[in-house]
């Protein structure tokens, strides 16, 4: 029986890409697909697939919100994120979601068709790049738990989300739009963040972000998040 696969992500030409990279291996069968987290949840029921890739930002519903209510109602699928990001958080909020892998969106084509045997087959994997980066984090005391890190443990992961994309440099309209939220709704979340984390502007919001590897410094911009 071939490993049936479901891929999410909001992107069409990622989606093509996957399943091109899938479609020469015999054990490897991709069952659906979609651009949607919601829509993901509904498919998982359905399909019943071995493995979803899964986009970690999505439009509406994040990945990890989408792997924690899929995996509530059909514990026995396996989740393998794919990100752009290799940061910390983005890492354990997903593992802690219940993802087996995590998987840059640069790896190699062998590298990304091992990831998902490996974890059909009821393992786990990390891309090498991310696993480097938690050891050495490990190794200098400054993981997840540590101070550094600690405040985003009080923000969820559609704040991260937002917080990510405010310290990107995106408008609050830009935000909006990229998430499927209104204006107000975005603005709302960024004061929220503010009020958990004690700060008091935008600045403080893409400084935090920055120095625990939620964003990367040649995303800011001095106007980040401000409309």
């Amino acid at each position: 029986m071939p490993i049936k696969v479901l891929i999410v992500d909001d992107h069409k030409i990622m989606r093509d890409g996957i399943k091109a990279i899938l479609k020469p291996a015999p054990d490897l069968e991709v069952v659906g697909e979609t651009d949607s987290g919601v829509d993901a949840v509904q498919l998982v029921r359905k399909l019943r697939p071995d493995v979803v890739m899964m986009d970690i930002d999505l439009q509406g519903m994040s990945g990890i919100e989408a792997t924690t209510e899929m995996l509530r109602h059909n514990p026995e699928t396996r989740v393998m994120m794919l990100s752009m990001y290799d940061d910390e958080h983005s890492v354990v909020s997903a593992v802690k979601a219940g993802a087996r892998g995590f998987v840059l969106k640069r790896a190699s084509d062998s590298d990304l068709v091992h990831a998902l045997r490996t974890v059909a087959q009821g393992g786990s994997y990390l891309s090498p790049k991310v696993s480097d980066r938690l050891l050495e984090r490990i190794q200098k005391g400054t993981t997840h738990e540590s101070t550094q890190a600690a405040p985003l443990e009080d923000l969820s992961p559609r704040e991260i989300q937002v917080l990510r994309l405010v310290a990107e440099g995106k408008t609050s309209k830009e935000i909006a739009v990229m998430l499927d939220l209104s204006v107000q709704t975005v603005r709302s979340y960024r004061k929220a963040m503010m009020k958990k984390l004690n700060l008091n502007n935008v600045a403080g919001l893409t400084h935090l972000a920055l120095a625990t590897g939620l964003a990367r410094p040649q995303n800011f911009t001095a106007n980040s998040g401000l409309s």
